[in-house]
């Protein structure tokens, strides 16, 4: 079969662990250089490159050049949400570490995804606002007036985000879950807007820590009572 997008170069590039390694500790958004991501990886400086030169061929990381330094990160959120995707196959199909690490189970409540909440506390932020009517469901996820309305109300420039080339709304699915998040221009503004109101810091890696008042808040927010 020689029809459609030719996946099995991607696969193969996903499938070596070091390359693995590199994506996943992308996935926070931010950018880091090859000396960083080597160290993650658990390979030599000279490996690392050799691995960011393949991935940014198949145009998988971008990279941007301060000074001496260079900087990778992922290509776009499509990239963060395949991923995911995959990550949640490896969760469902057994393929997972015997042991655990330390910051496993603060992952799974709350951690980042490329520029969005995901994790128990993401999936729960979508489930409340379907519940409320803030998000509708069509072919994908869509933004009702009562969202419009909601959404501003917590510092959300709605109108800017509908300006930009990336969807508004966008059903991501959650690894640890197995049930989406919210991804897209919205959930990226709404991460922020719990980041500048102090309810919720980024710790080391991809771990989101909400503050018991910012837990508190939030809550509230996407309560139905």
């Amino acid at each position: 079969m020689k029809d459609g997008p030719v996946i099995a170069k991607i696969a193969a590039l996903l499938g070596d662990p070091a390359r693995a390694n590199m994506l996943t500790a992308l996935m926070d958004g931010r950018a880091l250089t090859a000396s960083e991501l080597a160290g993650l990886a658990g390979v030599t400086l000279q490996t690392a490159s050799g691995h960011l030169a393949k991935l940014g061929e198949a145009n998988l990381v971008d990279v941007e050049k301060q000074g001496r330094h260079r900087y990778f990160r992922l290509s776009g959120p499509d990239v963060a949400e395949v991923l995911e995707r995959l990550m949640g196959l490896a969760q469902r199909t057994g393929a997972v570490r015997v042991r655990t690490g330390p910051k496993d189970q603060a992952l799974r409540r709350a951690r980042i995804c490329y520029d969005h909440l995901a994790g128990e506390r993401g999936v729960e932020m979508l489930d409340a606002a379907r519940r409320l009517h803030l998000i509708a469901e069509d072919a994908d996820l869509v933004l009702t007036g009562k969202g419009r309305d909601f959404f501003t109300g917590l510092g959300v420039d709605i109108g800017r985000l509908e300006k930009g080339k990336r969807p508004l709304c966008r059903a991501c699915l959650d690894w640890s879950e197995r049930r989406n998040h919210l991804g897209g221009a919205l959930g990226a503004a709404l991460l922020d807007t719990f980041i500048a109101r102090g309810w919720a810091r980024r710790l080391e890696g991809r771990v989101i820590s909400f503050t018991p008042a910012g837990t508190q808040a939030f809550r509230a927010a996407f309560s139905s009572e």
